[in-house]
C-alpha cells in the first residue's frame, strides 16, 4: 500500500514522459485534452501584454480574497460561471477539496442532517467529519436506502442535505439525478452535487451532467472544478446569492487561503468561455470510451460504469500493483488504485480516457490484461 511521488514531464496529446520513456497516459483527469494542448496554451499567452501582465498573468496574489487578493478577474470569472448556469451567483474556491470541506460545514449546524452517498469523494467525507451536523451514508446509488433514511430522520432535523457526486471518479458510473431531485423536492431537502468529473464532458455547453439532465435549477449547491477537464486548478460553487454572501463570511477554507493567482483565473475564464465550442472533443471521448469498454468486456474483463472512466477490477492490491507495472512496461501509464481509495478486494486499473485518445492507440490493452491474468 506504500505510495511515493514520481515526477513526469512533457505532457502531450494523451501521452506523458517518465524516466526517459514516452507512455500513453491513462491516469490523468485531463478529459478534454486541454492541459497538454500546446496550441491552446500558446493562444492563451498571445493575449499577454506589458499592460495586462500583473492583472491577468501574474503568478500570485500574496493574500486572501478578504484582504488584498480579491481581483476584478475573480468577479469576472464568477459572473461568467453564474451566467452560463443561469443562476444568481458563483463563488470560487482554491480546489474541489477546499469547496467540499468549506461549504456544508459552514452552512449546517447541530440541528441538521447530511445524507451522503457512501462512494462520494474523500474530500466530501472529510467535510462531513468537521461538520457540526449529524451525517449518515446511504449505500452507493441505492435511492431506496436514501428514502428510508429520509422517512426515518427528516422530521427530526431543521435542514437535511442530500450529497452526491454526479460522476463517481473511481467507478465511472453516474448518479440518477432525476431521482435525487424528486426526493429532494418531496422531502424538502437541499441537494448538493459535486460535478468535478462531469464538467466539460457532458451537456451542449459542457456544464456537466446536471445540464445534460436538464436539472441545473434544482441543484441548490452545485460544485464544479477546473482541475479536471479544464486543465487547471480551482473550483466553484453555483448557488443563490444569499448563500454566496454567507460563505464569504463563514467558510474558513475561503477566508484563510491565499487567493488563486491571476494567471490561473485568466486561464479558467479562457477555458470556461470556450467549453460550448468543444462538442467534437466530447463526442470523440464518448465514442472511444464506448468502444474500449466493449473490447474489455469482450475479453472477459470485469469493468464498470458508463463514462470515460473505465475501472478494470483486479481484486487483490498486490496483484494490481504487479499488473500496473506490466502495463507500464508495455507503454501504458496505468497506476494501481488500491485501498483506502477503493474498498478492500476491489483494487483496479482506473483507465481514464481523454479526447486525445483513439481506439487504435488503446487497442492492445484488452489483450495485454487478459493474457497477463491468464498467465497468473
Amino acid at each position: 500500500m506504500y505510495r511515493s511521488l514520481s515526477p513526469l514531464s512533457n505532457r502531450g496529446a494523451g501521452t506523458v514522459e517518465h524516466g526517459g520513456r514516452t507512455f500513453i497516459n491513462l491516469s490523468s483527469n485531463d478529459y478534454l485534452g486541454l492541459a497538454g494542448n500546446s496550441a491552446l496554451i500558446e493562444e492563451f499567452y498571445t493575449a499577454r501584454t506589458e499592460a495586462n501582465t500583473m492583472d491577468r498573468f501574474a503568478p500570485g496574489t500574496a493574500s486572501s480574497r478578504l484582504l488584498t487578493g480579491d481581483l476584478q478577474l475573480s468577479h469576472e470569472l464568477e459572473s461568467l460561471i453564474a451566467g452560463l448556469y443561469g443562476r444568481e451567483s458563483a463563488l470560487l474556491f482554491n480546489s474541489g477539496y477546499h469547496a467540499n470541506i468549506g461549504i456544508l460545514p459552514s452552512l449546517l449546524t447541530k440541528h441538521d442532517l447530511i445524507l451522503s452517498d457512501k462512494l462520494n469523494h474523500a474530500s466530501i467525507h472529510d467535510g462531513l467529519q468537521i461538520c457540526r451536523a449529524e451525517f449518515k451514508r446511504f449505500r452507493h446509488g441505492d435511492y431506496r436506502h436514501l428514502e428510508t433514511l429520509l422517512q426515518t430522520h427528516r422530521d427530526d432535523h431543521r435542514l437535511v442535505a442530500i450529497v452526491s457526486e454526479s460522476v463517481f471518479s473511481m467507478d465511472g458510473d453516474c448518479a440518477d439525478l432525476e431521482t435525487l431531485v424528486e426526493l429532494k423536492q418531496r422531502y424538502k431537502c437541499l441537494l448538493y452535487l459535486d460535478e468535478a468529473h462531469s464538467i466539460g464532458v457532458y451537456g451542449t455547453k459542457g456544464l456537466g451532467l446536471a445540464e445534460l439532465r436538464g436539472c441545473i435549477d434544482e441543484i441548490d449547491l452545485l460544485v464544479g472544478t477546473f482541475g479536471k477537464a479544464c486543465g487547471s486548478v480551482g473550483a466553484f460553487l453555483v448557488s443563490d446569492e444569499i448563500i454566496r454572501a454567507y460563505l464569504i463570511n463563514r467558510s474558513r477554507p475561503l477566508i484563510f487561503t491565499t487567493a488563486l493567482p491571476p494567471v490561473v483565473l485568466n486561464w479558467n475564464h479562457f477555458v470556461m468561455s470556450r467549453l460550448a465550442s468543444m462538442q467534437a472533443r466530447r463526442d470523440k471521448l464518448t465514442q472511444t470510451s464506448r468502444e474500449l469498454r466493449k473490447k474489455l468486456e469482450n475479453a472477459g474483463l470485469q469493468t464498470g460504469g458508463s463514462t470515460n472512466i473505465i475501472p478494470v477490477i483486479i481484486g487483490a492490491a498486490d496483484q494490481t500493483v504487479e499488473g500496473a507495472k506490466m502495463l507500464q512496461n508495455n507503454g501504458f501509464y496505468v497506476l494501481p488504485v488500491r485501498p483506502p481509495t477503493v474498498p478492500k478486494g476491489t483494487s483496479r486499473f482506473r483507465l481514464s480516457l481523454t479526447a486525445d485518445h483513439d481506439i487504435e492507440m488503446l487497442a492492445p490493452l484488452p489483450g495485454l490484461i487478459r493474457n497477463w491474468l491468464d498467465g497468473k
